[in-house]
């Protein structure tokens, strides 16, 4: 149906251009320039361009023009700034979802190259998520919290134990005021005031990050195409294949890093909770799962864990710690060259200092967000340089002067 009250000819076009709707009935007096511009408009106004086809664009070199360019630059650029930092916690949650959205594209798009639905694909993937993590925590959710409060609990008498048995740990405790800030930190987390309302607090805030996030990533992957597409179109049409390429091979990398990272660390979590419970090292239930979520974090999570789970391991005894360490590094050695290249391939390559400038630069910006987002950032950021940057630079112009360029 159309809203005006135009009626269209055989070939399209609209023999009346005033709309039914709009500024109804006709001003007495109306100028007699605007009526003609309505009967233009009636004749310009067709099937295939109803509201005309566009003029001819401004001159954007003109005076004006570069003057409200300069300041509209200038109040966007200022505006856009202060939004990210206004908006920078929905942001963060926003851009977590988009990853975990494109770290699970390479298992939907399986899924729907063998005849399933899209969103029925991305029903079964959330699923079987879901599935897994209530049945962790199902089984796994009373020995966390026990371990956990025995864990702060009895924090104070494992320092003890230690300062007792090693003099070094008892002349750097000192040095360092450690009995003090155990106590001020057990004793803020059990007061009712602090402790709970603040534990309360953090707990509400992580469950509804976590819906967000989650709403978020499924509507980014059953959206996904229609996402991919609408974001080529910016692109002009002379430079859209190329760009279909470059996005597709970052999304690949993102992708595989992403789903390659979560994969690694549970492997991680596993075999350093049958290492805890050879041994008897205590609370390995928690220490697991620290593991899990520090091996995310690139370069210096898995260290971290590590010394974590070694000073634990010290109050068994010397030996044992010894082999802790040695089990971890061990454990850093086979994920770096042996899980990391069969899982993730060849599908993110960035170089050692490079890793180590992303996850500073990440951390200091988005804090962990920011640090396990580092690593496929800094591979699409290397490609979109290697083939777009480089060249460029690599090009070399023809000495004749006739503008013709030559690669080397």
């Amino acid at each position: 149906m159309n809203d005006s009250t135009n009626t269209s000819a055989d070939d399209g076009t609209a023999t009346q251009g005033h709309s039914r709707w709009v500024g109804q009935p006709h001003a007495e007096g109306e100028p007699a320039v605007i009526s003609a511009a309505e009967a233009h408009a009636a004749e310009i106004s067709t099937s295939r361009h109803p509201l005309g086809k566009p003029g001819k664009r401004f001159d954007r070199w003109s005076p004006f023009m570069i003057g409200m360019a300069g300041a509209a630059g200038v109040i966007v650029t200022v505006g856009f700034a202060r939004l990210l930092l206004d908006a920078r916690d929905a942001l963060v949650l926003v851009v977590a979802a988009l990853f975990l959205a494109i770290g699970i594209e390479p298992v939907v798009s399986w899924m729907t190259r063998h005849r399933v639905r899209r969103g029925v694909a991305v029903a079964i993937v959330f699923v079987c998520v879901l599935a897994g993590l209530a049945g962790f925590l199902a089984a796994a959710i009373t020995p966390l919290i026990d371990q956990g409060r025995a864990l702060i609990d009895h924090a104070p008498d494992q320092l003890r134990h230690l300062e007792d048995t090693y003099p070094i740990v008892r002349t750097t405790s000192a040095r360092l005021h450690l009995d003090e800030k155990l106590r001020e930190g057990i004793a803020n987390d059990t007061s009712w005031t602090g402790g709970l309302l603040g534990a309360g607090k953090v707990v509400f805030g992580a469950i509804t990050s976590t819906v967000i996030v989650a709403v978020l990533t499924a509507y980014f992957s059953a959206n996904f195409p229609t996402l991919r597409a609408y974001v080529y179109r910016f692109f002009p049409h002379a430079r859209r294949p190329r760009a279909i390429l470059i996005g597709d091979a970052i999304f690949a990398k993102v992708g595989g890093y992403v789903l390659g990272n979560l994969l690694i660390s549970l492997i991680t979590a596993v075999l350093t909770f049958i290492w805890l419970l050879a041994f008897d090292v205590p609370f390995a239930l928690v220490l697991s799962v620290l593991v899990a979520v520090l091996d995310l974090i690139p370069l210096v999570g898995s260290t971290l864990a590590g010394v974590i789970i070694a000073v634990v391991a010290l109050t068994v005894s010397l030996p044992v710690s010894l082999a802790t360490v040695g089990f971890f590094i061990v454990l850093r050695l086979v994920e770096d060259y042996l899980l990391a290249p069969k899982i993730m391939g060849r599908t993110v390559q960035v170089p050692a200092v490079v890793t180590v400038v992303a996850v500073l630069l990440g951390g200091a910006l988005l804090g962990i967000i920011g640090a396990l987002l580092a690593i496929p950032v800094a591979a699409a950021v290397l490609l979109l340089i290697e083939e777009i940057l480089f060249p460029r630079l690599d090009r070399i112009t023809d000495e004749s002067g006739d503008g013709a360029t030559t690669s080397t």
